[in-house]
């Protein structure tokens, strides 16, 4: 198996969610984001949810596009096979309610197939817990941005994909 590409990004999961999607996919969709409630990671084939433990800590996002996909590593807290379509060839890292975070350039438009898997996700859930329990009364206004900047446990979501077809055709309006 050969590792094609390889994108990074920093994304805050906005109302503890970050999504991945193909640039013409606007639309959400709830049923999805409710998987994710229990799932971790969830779509529908078009838009997937991941889903954080914390709303404010920045958590990294890797997209690998491989010629097969490997199997997720021994040491995730989690995994869950994905399937991403994409039509334009672009996807987008967006943050629930603050935008877009970023967005990378597929090889090509087409159906992608894979693995998610995630680390640290419940380490950086307690510090943010217990960095809030913590906060002094008279603590200055970047107390708390510092405090996330300096998160030791930094949260990371990955996406092993490979391409497995082209994109569905779409319907022709009349």
């Amino acid at each position: 198996m050969a590792l094609l590409a390889e994108h990074n990004i920093t994304a805050t999961p906005g109302r503890r969610v970050v999504e991945v999607y193909d640039a013409d996919a606007y639309l959400g969709d709830e049923a999805a984001l409710a998987a994710a409630q229990t799932q971790v990671v969830a779509g529908n084939g078009y838009h997937l949810y991941l889903l954080s433990l914390q709303p404010d800590m920045n958590v990294q996002i890797t997209i690998r596009i491989w010629d097969t996909p490997p199997t997720p590593p021994a040491d995730t807290e989690g995994h869950t096979s994905v399937t991403l379509e994409s039509e334009t060839g672009i996807l987008v890292i967006g943050q629930l309610d603050r935008g877009p975070a970023g967005d990378i350039t597929l090889p090509c438009p087409g159906v992608y197939e894979g693995h998610a898997w995630w680390t640290n996700r419940q380490a950086a859930a307690d510090y943010y817990n217990t960095t809030l329990s913590q906060l002094p009364d008279d603590a200055p206004d970047t107390w708390l941005t510092d405090a996330w900047h300096t998160n030791p446990a930094i949260e990371r979501y990955v996406l092993d994909l490979a391409y497995t077809r082209e994109p569905a055709p779409l319907d022709d309006e009349d």
